[in-house]
């Protein structure tokens, strides 16, 4: 199992919901935490604690993110890519792509140029993490949303790409995913009872699992479901 101790964790959409959960339970098990967040005071800083501004649809925040946690920290062992988006909905017959393109840029854009960015800094390590928030909307479409779900198979094909091209480093990327997580991201959902959905925390420690897990014991993707899925 990878020890934690000194190692760092940059977390994208770390603000809240399951980015904010991931945080705080790998700051819980040791880890230095760099929270990529759109508002700086939502995440509060301590000594093992860095907050950067990142906003997954400027290209130039990616790298900036990642200088300030090199000079903050002098290393970078995991990336979780949390952030995302759902909306605007998007329809195969609206012929207005503005909630493509969006979700395009955040969902898929934002984790290719941070872990661009990052890679040299995982592969230097010998045991870079990378964990992905995808959706289990990446392996089947059962809604109209279906920008959202483009986005998303996007994203674990991007996962396995980071697999292939990481492997010798000793880097391992999950592409962990999930179905309808009780977040603000669901909160218009009514087709689902909250109460019944998967818990942020829950999501939290199976990414914690994924990442302390050793190079010889890796899960390429994780599907993870509240309710009865005809598929698992």
């Amino acid at each position: 199992m990878l020890d934690p101790a000194n190692r760092v964790a940059m977390i994208s959409g770390a603000s809240r919901g399951i980015g904010r959960a991931v945080a705080e339970r790998l700051r819980a098990r040791g880890f230095r935490i760099s929270a990529g967040v759109r508002t700086l005071s939502s995440v509060p800083e301590a000594h093992d604690v860095m907050t950067q501004r990142y906003d997954a649809e400027r290209a130039e925040d990616a790298p900036a993110w990642v200088e300030a946690t090199m000079a903050r920290f002098g290393r970078i062992d995991v990336l979780v890519n949390a952030a995302g988006i759902s909306a605007p909905r998007t329809r195969l017959d609206d012929p207005d792509e503005t909630g493509i393109d969006a979700m395009w840029r955040v969902n898929v854009k934002g984790p290719l140029r941070l872990i661009r960015a990052a890679l040299p800094h995982l592969r230097a390590g010998g045991e870079g993490r990378v964990v992905n928030i995808a959706s289990l909307s990446g392996k089947r479409v059962a809604n109209e949303n279906f920008g959202y779900a483009m986005s998303k198979f996007a994203l674990i094909a991007l996962t396995q790409s980071v697999r292939r091209e990481g492997w010798d480093a000793g880097i391992r990327a999950t592409a962990l995913c999930p179905g309808f997580v009780a977040t603000d991201m669901t909160a218009h959902v009514t087709t689902a009872p909250r109460d019944k959905m998967t818990r942020p925390d829950d999501i939290a420690a199976l990414a914690e699992t994924l990442i302390l897990l050793p190079n010889t014991a890796t899960i390429g993707e994780l599907l993870v479901n509240w309710r009865l899925e005809p598929m698992l």
